[in-house]
């Protein structure tokens, strides 16, 4: 295969998995330009895509490269010229590796574990959201495949599933001193990986890769549901590594009877092992999350800061990361200490960005879609429990995150606003006294925010 078809077999994988609008902006005008030993250079059109492209998809893109050639390690990505063709022949415009040219680092992502070493479980911060989780993680490290076989690790974006669950194969990995393999893939690539498989006669090979384990890590599996080969090739992995002793790991969004779209006998097979959930942190928590970040970044921070970040961000720790970092590149930039004023205009824009795109269809939608109702149940009469519940849901959702009026609501879903009144009031006191409703409500604005 020539540079230009790996280029385009690359480039159909990643339309597929981005929007129109992004791949349009991002990666419309690449272009493969060359291959030396294991690295393989790709050419943008600026240096504001390079930096974009690096950040967001190189990840994706040196795994489906991969899949097509297993010599590749490293992509590297260059800014090219209009006035200088792209060509492996011409000397001026092939380019020259740079140290500030960002790489997939495989010394951080080790290619054969898929496992980033940055994930310990002495770096994860432990407090009463997710301590049963954590303590089942360190009891797994013990004795793999004996005890809670299969770990079923669930909650919202941002929580720190992914740390904690690489965190495991990273610890078996210092313990056992490479006598015990562990392997991490997120659901999607397990996915690509099937698909490849059964394209290319070589699903044989693809079994061997996630069955010759002692450790299988799935993250984000309620992203396999609907795919029936991948499914049907999972459940066949998880008994042949569960008849052996082999250790399953799995993460999700939400616990196995809420994923309505997985076959019932793997939700079966989940829900015979430990399952545990990692909720939205506490003050005291996200204080410590925000003091663990800083000393990574050998940064320090006004303590009034802290408590307006800790505060202000309560959902979500990737968006806190974000605006914490955003906070010190401020510092940095003025070579001064920010006001408070200054952060709280900081964090209002970042949580007023997100509810700014948000409209009310993808509220009904993503709270019809965790039900595994349909948005037409929401706006019906029917009086059965389980729509009344979401659909009671669906109301506070639209008045809390849009700010709508409740005449509005009340006909959107064809009833009184004092409908809309009682329903909005029911869940708002309800949610301080339910922690089961808070997490499903706080799982749903994940939905509409990740929309």
């Amino acid at each position: 295969m020539d540079l230009e078809q790996m280029w385009q077999s690359t480039l159909g994988e990643m339309e597929v998995q981005l929007t129109k609008a992004h791949f349009a902006t991002w990666l419309k005008n690449s272009k493969l330009i060359d291959k030396r030993d294991d690295t393989v250079f790709v050419a943008l059109p600026s240096n504001f895509a390079k930096t974009w492209v690096e950040e967001k998809y190189q990840k994706n893109i040196i795994g489906i490269i991969r899949a097509m050639d297993n010599s590749v390690k490293k992509i590297e990505f260059v800014v090219g010229s209009k006035s200088v063709p792209f060509s492996k022949a011409a000397p001026e415009a092939q380019p020259t590796p740079s140290a500030a040219v960002a790489e997939l680092d495989f010394n951080r992502t080790d290619p054969e574990t898929g496992l980033n070493p940055k994930y310990t479980l002495a770096s994860f911060v432990v407090g009463p959201s997710n301590e049963l989780a954590f303590a089942a993680a360190t009891a797994i490290t013990e004795d793999i495949g004996r005890k809670y076989n299969p770990f079923f690790v669930y909650g919202g974006v941002g929580l720190g599933k992914t740390h904690l669950i690489q965190a495991i194969g990273n610890e078996v990995i210092a313990k056992y001193k490479g006598k015990v393999k562990p392997k991490y893939v997120a659901s999607e690539q397990y996915t690509r990986d099937i698909v490849w498989g059964i394209r290319n006669d070589r699903i044989e090979s693809i079994k061997k890769k996630y069955r010759d384990v002692d450790v299988l890590i799935i993250d984000d599996i309620q992203f396999i549901g609907g795919k029936d080969k991948t499914e049907e090739e999972f459940f066949h992995t998880f008994n042949a590594l569960y008849e052996n002793n082999k250790q399953i790991i799995i993460s999700s969004d939400r616990p196995p009877q809420s994923l309505p779209t997985l076959e019932e006998r793997l939700r079966s097979r989940f829900e015979g092992g430990l399952i545990a959930d990692i909720s939205y942190p506490e003050y005291e928590m996200r204080v410590a999350i925000i003091k663990s970040k800083l000393q990574d970044m050998n940064h320090q921070l006004n303590p009034a800061v802290i408590d307006l970040i800790a505060k202000k961000l309560r959902k979500n720790i990737r968006e806190l990361e974000g605006v914490l970092k955003k906070i010190i590149f401020t510092e940095e930039r003025k070579q001064s200490e920010i006001s408070l004023k200054a952060a709280e205009e900081i964090i209002d824009k970042a949580t007023q960005n997100l509810t700014k795109r948000v409209n009310d269809s993808q509220i009904l939608k993503a709270v019809a879609d965790f039900f595994n109702i349909s948005v037409e149940d929401l706006m019906s009469h029917n009086r059965r429990k389980e729509v009344v519940e979401p659909r009671q849901i669906a109301i506070y959702l639209l008045r809390d995150i849009s700010e709508l009026s409740y005449p509005y609501i009340g006909e959107k879903l064809g009833r009184d606003h004092t409908t809309a009144i009682h329903s909005y009031e029911k869940i708002n006191q309800e949610i301080n006294r339910d922690p089961s409703l808070n997490q499903k409500i706080l799982m749903i604005k994940d939905l509409i925010y990740k929309s």
